[in-house]
């Protein structure tokens, strides 16, 4: 007679497997594709500044609130406390989770974790810049958002500071001084524009240097005080170029170096005859949620 044992082991061994990946289906809400969000330009010039609201780009991670959960850009939830969310409006909110200025790999680290009890989100905010779900154009918007920031009470829920500035030379000292303060540049939003789901002529930012990402290739073993350590990366971009990246390492990031594959971050000053990045800086690890 046929034993039936072997086949019962093997149901139970699958259900302790599949069991928690269909409880956590269940307990942790999660877009089928990432939420339709409005994605900014570069700075065009020849503008006229007056017609921008101006606000500081922050170095966080982009949430999207549907108005019952939080998300990234990507459409996972992220598991921040119910206390976290407590208050926040019913209204889509578009926005960044931010720490401070040049405290992007603390932030992510935070919002990573897998920790509904994480008592680390007390040091994060939730800094709105836009009403996905509003059909007025940006000037009422703002308006909107400070209303909805003022009645909600919600203590870890702001509203980006937007300005009016009167000139270029104006919009310039500003990010001079932002730039200073350890701060990545700004936004600048046409006031008249309305919420696009996509890529907008009508939100651009502004930075002293342009980025970019590349995959890790190869690594060129270090020389000096670099020995035993990583001494450059060899990259290669979407479009194919190889080059090599040495620079804005810290010597714990020269140890352990991005693996083979990963998707870095870097920022550059222009580019050479051939396309190449000048200056090409490394900045961090591509974070996908």
């Amino acid at each position: 007679m046929l034993s039936l044992a072997p086949i019962y082991r093997l149901l139970i061994h699958f259900s302790r497997i599949l069991l928690p990946l269909l409880l956590i289906s269940f307990i942790t809400p999660s877009y089928a594709q990432a939420p339709s969000i409005e994605i900014a330009t570069q700075y065009r010039q020849g503008i006229d500044v007056q017609d921008y609201f101006v606000s500081e780009k922050l170095d966080g991670i982009r949430g999207y609130w549907d108005g019952k959960h939080l998300y990234s850009k990507q459409g996972t939830a992220f598991t921040a406390p119910n206390w976290f969310t407590a208050h926040f409006p019913n209204t889509p909110l578009d926005g960044e989770l931010w720490i401070g200025r040049n405290q992007f790999e603390t932030v992510s680290g935070i919002v990573r974790t897998q920790d509904s009890q994480n008592t680390d989100w007390k040091r994060v905010k939730f800094m709105i810049f836009d009403l996905p779900s509003s059909p007025l154009p940006f000037s009422q918007r703002v308006i909107k958002m400070r209303q909805l920031i003022s009645e909600s009470n919600a203590p870890y829920l702001r509203v980006i500071e937007q300005k009016k500035l009167p000139n270029s030379e104006a919009l310039y000292q500003l990010l001079d001084k932002v730039v200073a303060l350890k701060g990545e540049g700004l936004v600048l939003h046409h006031e008249d524009a309305l919420y696009q789901h996509k890529r907008s002529k009508q939100l651009m930012k502004l930075k002293k240097f342009e980025d970019a990402d590349a995959t890790v290739i190869g690594y060129i073993p270090g020389k000096g005080k670099y020995t035993g350590m990583l001494g450059a990366l060899q990259v290669k971009t979407p479009q194919g170029l190889r080059f090599k990246i040495g620079t804005g390492f810290s010597d714990k990031e020269r140890k352990n170096p991005p693996p083979i594959g990963s998707t870095i971050i870097y920022k550059y000053t222009g580019k050479t005859k051939n396309n190449i990045p000048r200056f090409a800086t490394f900045m961090r690890i591509r974070v996908n949620y």
